[in-house]
């Protein structure tokens, strides 16, 4: 990419991402949320988390290798899924996951 082309660009997609992260808060933080919205925000983690999970464990190229290359994220995933009922904590399903993960990747 030519220079002269680049910082342009950078420019634009700066101001672009600045717009949009940034005059939501300002425009926003002073007004007080109606529940519906704010319980409607509140699920936005919880989605994109679901969508990073659902991406890794439902590839296609990992269920074409058979039951065993599958049921190592899918346990993984029970075990944590378990795990957030009981505690809720964020920082204790990752580790648990990732512990899951070990062991049973060790055991397949």
């Amino acid at each position: 990419m030519d220079v002269a082309l680049f910082w342009p660009l950078y420019a634009i997609i700066l101001a672009t991402m600045l717009v949009c992260r940034c005059v939501p808060m300002f425009v926003l933080g002073s007004r007080e949320l109606s529940p519906r919205v704010r319980q409607a925000l509140e699920t936005i983690p919880v989605a994109a988390f679901a969508a990073l999970v659902a991406n890794d464990l439902f590839r296609p190229d990992l269920w074409a290798q058979g039951p065993t290359a599958c049921a190592v994220p899918l346990l993984s995933a029970a075990v944590v899924a378990l795990c957030a009922v009981r505690t809720r904590s964020l920082a204790l399903c990752a580790a648990v996951g990732v512990a899951a993960y070990l062991v049973l990747s060790l055991t397949f």
